[in-house]
């Protein structure tokens, strides 16, 4: 992989074990990733602090006591990198103002103090020297901070080293604000390999019921679920009925109809009803394991990316050096080599271009966005293709009575108040769609004597009168539940429901129609705007991804224009059309569910997006959107695109400034404290312009000034 490793000795684990330990090794800063076979093989990133991950695989094999412990650190466990960058900060900041009071108030003293200040000021400067020396000695190349290592030295050797004390105060307090953001987005996917159901009810030969560990469990052993467990196993139903909230697979609201011969997962629910389950896959092997396996793949493949303002120094460090060589070699003037030394061109792109991705980020996360690195800002100037997820990304995610049909005689309230005392005591979407609709309106919801529920049908209730509504026996439910009582619905059947994606609801009071109730999970507002906007910003292609049937992804892609859909799609397929799809595209996805998480780990940019979203398509996405309103999407990417562009004037003015003074140092024409004055006016220059990202504007949401 390219970056340094250590290995640790393990006992033997389960791929289960395995897998989780991978997850907690993976969440320590400065690891790259770390694969967990015969032995542990942990790649990292700076300094690796072996007590950390000697914790977390005893926190792994808490059962095994014979583990060999790795020999810990000599400093000990090294600070996180936003603790770090925020400390020397803090420091380079104090450091710099006390030595300025000291130079005013005792000016013989402060003289006396130059081998203190310079001590102090290296010890400031330590990572940049350490990062800049490896990056030279190591991989044969200088970099940025390998120039900056020289103008601190530069700074010491002229005699005012806490000249150099503004750079590193700037520098790690940009640092830090980069690291904050990653730090504080690091979640636990681990989570969702725990089915939070440690038994189960396994069915003897002779069909007597016992409760079980879940882990005790074989391939073609029989379970039973009941109303509201989880099912822990992939199997296929050998008998029974009931509807399942399968979202975590699916990610559609509406649960499934399973009965005998159906395919069940892991991870699914019951809302009512019994099923007898054929055990066909256990563990690592379920539908949700793979899942979460694919999450942790498509992060260990995706490689850190350096920042673009340091590629651009590294590639300009070279002519620092081979400038201050040449003017050496042609006039053996050290003032004129210092000069070379003082105009830095990292200072100003490095500075200008963490304070740009700083500032994008704050004002990102000011407007509902949280983007958990610079790099991702980065990728959004290059989106060119967008996939949405349907169910809660282009739908609200939450069924809502849209519309209300009443038979001759029969009011609006009468109707949903007979409805809403049926299904009061309903789970189901659908019931609650009713219910929170009555609740809207005010309306006091009559009580019933007693229900019953008939699986993948409806509701039967007996209702009292209330008020002056007559009650009786009351039908909730399907077409189909109407059709087995004998009461005639024509009229009231829409043969385009299905294509659009309703829900039909029917309501019958002793054997009579009072009408229906249209149930839909509605596109969000400004979702058509919101696509218009992303096209103007340069996308040419947008795409829905859905586990719908194929009439109505069909219908939602006619109703919004869009360039393309993909129905009945699994969890694995979504990442295959997202990876086939960065082909020939830089992909941003859009998702909010557990199924859409490996596709939004796979994409260039993944966005979770809404106050529904899941902890696992949180941690998997580049970005988070807390807000409801689809158009903050388009302002986020608006935002990544005029960051940029902010970032290639500062390139431009930068490279621009310094090489001007450059050459008029080379020629004498300027001192060192000269050539420091420009190099530092350039560098505020350049930063001052990019917090113009921070500045708000009257509207509301991510703005930015042009």
């Amino acid at each position: 992989m390219g970056y340094p490793y250590m290995t640790f000795p393990l006992p033997a684990l389960s791929t289960r074990q395995r897998t989780l330990l991978e997850v907690s090794i993976r969440q320590i800063a400065t690891v790259i990733s770390a694969y967990a076979g015969n032995q542990l093989t942990v790649y990292y990133q700076g300094r690796l602090p072996l007590a950390a991950v000697n914790e977390r695989i005893l926190q792994a094999v808490s059962a095994c006591r014979t583990l060999p412990a790795a020999v810990p650190s000599p400093g000990g466990e090294e600070a996180s990198p936003f603790a770090a960058y925020r400390r020397d900060a803090i420091l380079a900041g104090a450091g710099l103002v006390g030595l300025q009071l000291l130079r005013m108030a005792m000016p013989g003293t402060f003289t006396a103090l130059y081998m203190a200040r310079s001590a102090f000021v290296l010890f400031v400067a330590r990572k940049f020297i350490t990062s800049g020396v490896r990056s030279l000695l190591v991989e044969r190349q200088p970099n940025a901070d390998t120039l900056t290592t020289t103008a601190v030295m530069a700074s010491v050797l002229g005699g005012k080293p806490e000249s150099s004390l503004t750079l590193l105060a700037l520098s790690n307090f940009a640092e830090m604000l980069t690291t904050y953001t990653a730090e504080r987005a690091r979640k636990h996917i681990s989570n969702l390999l725990r089915l939070d159901q440690q038994y189960v009810w396994k069915i003897e030969e002779d069909g007597h019921e016992i409760r079980v560990a879940v882990n005790s469990l074989k391939i073609g052993d029989r379970i039973g679920v009941h109303f509201g467990e989880k099912i822990c196993v992939d199997g296929r139903v050998l008998t029974g009925a009931a509807a399942v909230d399968q979202s975590s697979i699916t990610g559609e609201y509406i649960p499934a109809e399973k009965s005998t011969g159906d395919y069940v997962y892991a991870g699914t629910v019951l809302q009512n009803g019994f099923l007898e389950i054929a055990v066909e896959k256990l563990g690592d092997d379920t539908a949700l394991a793979r899942i979460v396996h694919m999450v942790e793949e498509a992060q260990a493949r995706r490689a850190p990316v350096q920042n673009f303002a340091d590629r651009m120094a590294n590639m300009l460090v070279p002519i620092s050096f081979i400038a201050a060589g040449l003017v050496y070699g042609a006039t053996k003037d050290w003032q004129r080599v210092l000069n070379m030394l003082f105009i830095d061109f990292s200072c100003g792109l490095k500075l200008s271009t963490a304070t740009a991705i700083s500032a994008a980020i704050g004002r990102a996360a000011s407007g509902g966005a949280l983007i958990k690195g610079g790099n991702y800002v980065e990728a959004l100037a290059g989106v060119d293709t967008i996939v949405l997820d349907k169910t809660g990304t282009i739908t609200v995610g939450k069924p809502q009575v849209i519309t209300v049909k009443t038979s001759p005689g029969i009011t609006e309230r009468e109707l949903l108040l007979l409805a809403a005392s049926a299904e009061y005591h309903s789970a189901h979407p659908l019931a609650s769609a009713i219910l929170e609709h009555v609740e809207n309106q005010g309306w006091e919801i009559p009580p019933h004597s007693n229900t019953e529920t008939i699986v993948a049908r409806g509701i039967l209730a007996e209702v009292p009168d209330f008020e002056e509504i007559r009650g009786g026996r009351i039908l909730v439910g399907s077409l189909r539940f109407m059709e087995e009582y004998q009461i005639p619905c024509q009229g009231f059947d829409d043969p385009s429901a299905e294509t659009c994606g309703y829900n039909l609801v029917y309501v019958a009071r002793d054997q009579q129609l009072l009408g229906s109730l249209v149930v839909s999970d509605p596109i969000r507002p400004n979702l058509k705007k919101t696509i218009n906007q992303l096209r103007r910003q340069g996308v040419d292609e947008v795409v829905m991804i859905t586990g719908d049937a194929e009439p109505v992804a069909k219908h939602v892609a006619t109703a919004m224009d869009l360039d393309a859909y993909h129905a009945e799609v699994l969890p694995e397929d979504k990442a295959n059309l997202v990876n086939r799809l960065k082909r020939r595209s830089q992909v941003l996805m859009v998702g909010d569910g557990i199924n859409d998480a490996p596709a939004l780990a796979f994409a260039d940019v993944g966005v979770a997006m809404g106050g529904r979203r899941t902890d696992i398509a949180v941690e998997s996405a580049a970005i988070t959107i807390n807000s409801e309103d689809p158009l903050v999407l388009s302002e986020v990417v608006s935002l990544g695109k005029k960051t940029m562009k902010i970032v290639q004037q500062n390139f431009t003015a930068t490279i621009a400034v310094n090489t001007a003074a450059m050459l008029l140092g080379a020629i004498g024409r300027t001192n060192p404290m000269i050539s420091a004055l420009i190099h530092n006016a350039a560098t505020v220059g350049v930063v001052l312009n990019s917090a113009r990202i921070l500045m708000a504007n009257k509207k509301q949401g991510i703005t930015f000034v042009e």
